[in-house]
């Protein structure tokens, strides 16, 4: 089953997961930049059954070389897994999920910490079938470290999470709360929940955190976006202070001049600017690249133009050594199938990869780049039509 929920693809058995994808805490730029000529090498092809398929999100990568994600669908009940990709291109899915209440379909990122233990969230299952928070150990153990209640905990945790020094996890739910809006959650190393934020949707709040992470300052401040909310309901950029002061840092605006629709996990660097993406609206209403300054300013450095070039950026972007800004969008390209993008500060946009159907379809995740490589996963296509791993080089 095929079901487009906004821009986003998703293929489930049973329920549509309702709307409402690297991890978010970088503070610095990464050391690389590309050349013009880029080559796509398909790592991995999903077969849709026990080795999982359509993996929403991007991976994460060990300094083994190993790639690790999640798949939305397929695994021993079809309900999703973990998977990890070696750097031969061996696949291994590290856990099945059942649909009860070790978790059902995860769409989002994963976090790994320095034992190797994996982290991330399930959008269903659980106690009570809201979703969970899990860990997965470097055995395929998995262990359910939060069930959400649907209630003022939240519900539908699509994002990805953050890990801290101290072992706590940080994440948002895309609703859920009090005003059915999300929240923003802690969560301890013995799994006690901590709700930081009820998002309200209010003119000076956030509304449905969805399809993103959050990231956190050294000093411990988090930020993040959300979907809607803001002075004109098109989304923000929020931070919550390390005591607990939430503040509007950005209300997007809409129309032809702003993004709309915030959606992916924002970057920062190393001297504070915030950048990300819009998934609509903009100078041709198919999403934009966005810088958010240290004194509030935001600038548009790109507009999607659509059609052969690229149109609907859903996941975000990360950065090289020289400020120029890595992507993905879901449509868009020579087969209107996804691409995977670059643009400078200076705004000037470079098409890496037009995605084709047997190298992939629908990049809905975000990058990891990695040296001179950047890393990704197609949620469909492939030889199978259940998605790829793939990396580019130059």
């Amino acid at each position: 089953m095929k079901a487009r929920s906004g821009h986003g693809i998703l293929r489930k058995v049973g329920a549509l997961i309702s709307p409402a994808v690297l991890l978010g805490v970088a503070l610095g730029f990464v050391a690389t930049q590309f050349s013009q000529a880029q080559t796509l090498n398909v790592l991995y092809n999903f077969g849709g059954a026990a080795d999982g398929g359509d993996p929403y999100a991007g991976v994460i990568r060990d300094a083994d070389g190993n790639l690790y994600g999640t798949a939305g669908y397929g695994g021993t009940a079809y309900a999703g897994g973990v998977f990890k990709v070696d750097a031969s291109g061996t696949e291994t899915m590290m856990y099945s999920f059942t649909g009860g209440t070790d978790g059902a379909y995860p769409i989002s990122t994963l976090v790994r910490d320095s034992a190797g233990n994996l982290y991330g969230t399930t959008t269903q299952g659980g106690s009570t079938g809201a979703g969970v928070v899990f860990k997965v150990d470097p055995s395929g153990n998995e262990t359910v470290l939060h069930n959400f209640t649907g209630g003022s905990d939240g519900t539908d945790p699509v994002g990805g999470l953050i890990l801290d020094a101290a072992g706590n996890l940080y994440g948002t739910t895309g609703q859920g709360g009090t005003s059915d809006c999300g929240v923003l959650f802690k969560l301890s190393p013995t799994g006690k929940e901590t709700i930081l934020h009820t998002f309200t949707g209010a003119a000076n709040d956030g509304k449905y955190p969805t399809y993103t992470s959050v990231l956190m300052d050294a000093t411990g401040n988090i930020y993040g976006v959300t979907q809607e909310g803001g002075l004109s309901d098109h989304g923000v950029v929020y931070r919550l202070g390390k005591t607990g002061k939430f503040s509007l840092l950005h209300s997007f605006a809409g129309g032809t001049t702003d993004g709309c629709n915030v959606l992916g996990i924002p970057f920062r660097d190393k001297y504070g600017n915030i950048y990300g993406t819009t998934s609509s609206c903009g100078a041709h209403n198919f999403g934009t690249v966005w810088k958010l300054a240290t004194d509030g300013t935001e600038k548009v450095l790109y507009s999607f133009t659509g059609g052969t070039s690229a149109e609907y950026p859903l996941a975000g972007v990360v950065a090289d050594a020289h400020g120029n800004l890595y992507g993905t969008t879901e449509t868009g390209g020579s087969a209107n199938l996804g691409t995977a993008y670059r643009v400078t500060q200076k705004g000037q946009f470079t098409l890496l990869h037009s995605f084709t159907g047997p190298d992939g379809e629908y990049v809905d995740g975000g990058l990891i780049l990695d040296n001179d490589t950047l890393y990704g996963a197609a949620l469909n296509g492939g030889s199978i039509g259940y998605g790829t791993v793939w990396q580019i080089t130059p």
